[in-house]
């Protein structure tokens, strides 16, 4: 389908990131207008860059947003006179983030929780406000995981000196529930809210795991980030106009 977002605002959070930086020229080639926000807006407008995107474009607007402030998203949101969506890739977390198990600390799960999940949250309330406010359709996309669906397959970790963090898991299971808590507290068919869950993202990590997390898939492997982009895109459209509270997972099987 071409011009799939024709003439829509979207809110693109994290869009420096991996995921964020491919979603913003996905949704500028199909017609929409996008508001690309990230912590460093210098970054951002490097990695965008290099993805092939005209950052004077018309339709693009570059800010600077913190997600885990809240005094910097209320202020956001309150100067926005139209939008029809939003998106948030963003994945704040500390510096001991990705320990192993009994390395974590409970101040460090505590601190990681706090910024993720926190600013997931604070970001998903946000929107619904913002909806209250405008009562004009809106949807929003969280990003979860297939480890927010099933337990870990630690056995791809083996020969490597990763680990599924624990944190990982709490997170992306919440933002499920999360995003269900809030689509069912607005109760209006015009704000919607769904998660994405991908599988395994390849991002240069040891061919050991690539090889080992292969085996789990039904011969994909590890997907390339694009490969998540037209499951976002189908939620912020309105070929998707009553899907609501639901979770698509795209992982070639890995979680079967």
């Amino acid at each position: 389908m071409e011009q799939l977002l024709n003439e829509k605002r979207i809110l693109v959070a994290g869009a420096g990131g991996l995921l964020g930086s491919r979603l913003v020229p996905a949704i500028l080639a199909q017609g929409g207008k996008v508001i690309a926000a990230d912590i460093n807006v210098d970054a951002m407008a490097q990695r965008l860059a290099t993805q092939g995107v005209d950052t004077a474009d018309d339709n693009l607007t570059l800010i600077q947003l913190d997600v885990t402030s809240e005094e910097s998203l209320k202020a956001f949101f309150a100067q926005q006179e139209h939008m029809d969506g939003a998106v948030n890739t963003t994945y704040p977390r500390n510096k001991t983030y990705g320990a192993h198990f009994f390395d974590v600390s409970l101040a460090s799960f505590n601190e990681n929780i706090s910024l993720h999940l926190g600013s997931a949250f604070l970001f998903t309330q946000q929107c619904a406000a913002y909806f209250k406010a405008h009562e004009t359709a809106f949807s929003l996309v969280n990003i979860s995981s297939i480890y927010g669906v099933v337990a870990p397959k630690f056995d791809i970790y083996n020969n490597t000196k990763m680990t599924m963090p624990v944190e990982y898991a709490a997170i992306k299971s919440a933002i499920q529930h999360l995003s269900k808590y809030v689509v069912a507290y607005v109760n209006d068919s015009r704000f919607r809210v769904n998660n994405v869950s991908p599988g395994g993202i390849f991002d240069n990590q040891p061919e050991t795991f690539c090889q080992a997390y292969k085996s789990h898939t039904h011969g994909a492997g590890m997907l390339d980030v694009t490969e998540i982009i037209g499951s976002i895109m189908f939620l912020l459209s309105e070929q998707s106009r009553y899907v609501t509270g639901q979770n698509i997972i795209v992982d070639d099987g890995f979680s079967l």
